[in-house]
């Protein structure tokens, strides 16, 4: 995605640079995720049970991954079985087409939205918008940034980069509210009273989903407010997009991921709105439910061994919240709706090596692991990024990255050669000392030439000194 201050999607360290010198957005996501840190923190540590809840969720998520195929097969038949419809899409492409062709089967021109974050991965409004169909946003952050035509900054609160005045002039200029002041309460109402008209004329309800259950069919929508009940409850026709990873095998694992979710999402015991729907019923609720089962890249994750435990994740956040990284730069220095660490191995594996700006995403960390020691089901982000790193190098040597002559590796053997050799070793520290003069500026080298300057895009280098020790030692002698 790009963002709405850089039209071209870019290289992480580039657009960071431009959203770290915004001080109001550093201090609206400083305030925010510090908030949300010290509130998990606390319903956290009421759980004397709490690791081996994690542990559990790891498991039940690497046992979904091992078995993949066979919980889809059985997803698609519990679902048949309880009076829904399954349709399997291969990409972004191919959901749209089935979610636009449903909703203009039904003349419908308008459908009301709920937990967006699989269907801004398809982009599937825009798609929709040219089909002539306008997709509203439900979820009180969303549809924030649907209206000032802004893009998400983080996985549960998406507009966590605006502040109340910012929010407040916003609905102002858009739903024509003159004396709205900036008071939470007064902000909440006015989209109440906006949403409320649309939910009740609303016939098409398009959800994402959290879990759906194998055993069941059951698909399932946690939030906190209300919003969620409305989309998948009042209209006639329910459409519900699912990333293949979101199964659990049974009713019975909710017990680990009630637990799990709230607590590292919203740092709430339980969500206020849980909203389950098995297939449809007559008289109650939808009267039709199309499950959409996205693929999109992820099969090529699940084939990567190390990289599928990023499928494990359950969209809770907490890795955004401890990250200083995305602390400073917000979301939209990603350019993906998935931003923060999750975002820095999902995105990548999802999009390919060949997307310049989701390739240099595992280069947004400092690898310090906060954001595996808050995961719900323990998925070793810092590992991954490593791993992606790895693969980044090897892929853009196969394209030819060192092209002519191969400076990098040449001056890897070189120097490999010198450090078995005293002398050698001595003589090489002089040549370079009188050669870096032309490249140390203020005690530092922070930019080489050619080949080489991938070794300081992403950090400054120490000249080597102008006495080494050896040298300082022989003058004690």
């Amino acid at each position: 995605m790009s963002s709405s201050k850089t039209a071209v999607p870019q290289a992480f360290e580039k657009t960071a640079r431009t959203y770290l010198d915004d001080a109001q957005l550093r201090r609206n996501l400083g305030h925010a995720t510090r908030t949300i840190r010290n509130k998990r923190n606390n319903v956290v540590g009421e759980m004397p049970d709490w690791e081996e809840l994690r542990e559990s969720g790891r498991q039940i998520k690497q046992n979904v991954m091992m078995n993949l195929d066979r919980y889809l097969l059985q997803l698609e038949e519990s679902v048949i079985k309880a009076g829904g419809v399954v349709h399997w899409a291969h990409d972004a492409a191919d959901a749209n087409r089935i979610i636009a062709n449903l909703i203009k089967e039904k003349g419908e021109s308008e459908v009301v939205k709920v937990k967006s974050i699989t269907t801004d991965e398809i982009g599937l409004n825009d798609a929709l918008d040219k089909e002539g169909i306008h997709a509203l946003e439900t979820d009180l952050a969303e549809l924030i940034v649907q209206m000032a035509g802004d893009e998400p900054s983080h996985i549960l609160v998406p507009a966590i980069h605006k502040n109340r005045s910012e929010i407040r002039d916003l609905f102002r200029e858009k739903l024509g509210i003159e004396n709205l002041s900036d008071k939470p309460a007064e902000l909440a109402d006015a989209a109440r009273r906006y949403l409320r008209k649309k939910f009740l004329h609303a016939k098409i309800g398009v959800s994402g989903a959290n879990f759906a259950v194998a055993e069941t069919g059951t698909v399932v929508v946690v939030e906190s407010e209300g919003n969620g009940r409305m989309c998948t409850t009042l209209p006639q026709t329910l459409i519900s997009v699912l990333g293949i990873e979101k199964i659990i095998p049974t009713w019975q694992d909710f017990e680990v991921f009630m637990q799990l979710l709230p607590r590292s999402s919203t740092a709430e015991r339980m969500n206020p709105y849980n909203n389950f729907w098995t297939g449809t019923t007559a008289g109650d609720g939808p009267q039709e439910f199309h499950l959409v089962l996205l693929d999109n890249g992820r099969t090529s994750v699940l084939a990567d061994e190390t990289g599928r435990d990023t499928l494990h994740c359950i969209r809770c956040s907490a890795c955004l919240n401890v990250c200083p990284v995305y602390e400073r730069t917000g979301g939209h220095a990603y350019h993906s709706v998935y931003p923060g660490p999750i975002g820095a191995i999902l995105t990548p594996q999802l999009r390919g090596p060949d997307d310049v700006a989701a390739a240099s995403l595992p280069y947004a960390s400092s690898l310090c692991g906060a954001c595996y020691e808050v995961c719900p089901v323990k998925i070793n982000i810092p590992e991954i990024l490593v791993h992606l790193r790895n693969k980044g190098v090897r892929h853009k040597k196969r394209r030819g990255f060192f092209s002519g002559v191969r400076i990098e590796p040449v001056i890897m053997k070189m120097a490999a050669h010198a450090f078995r050799r005293r002398a050698l070793y001595e003589m090489a520290q002089k040549v370079a000392r009188i050669g870096q003069r032309l490249y140390v500026r203020k005690g530092i080298i922070s930019k080489l030439p050619f080949q080489l300057s991938s070794w300081t895009e992403m950090r400054d280098l120490k000249p080597i000194p102008e006495q080494t020790f050896r040298e300082w030692w022989r003058t004690r002698s």
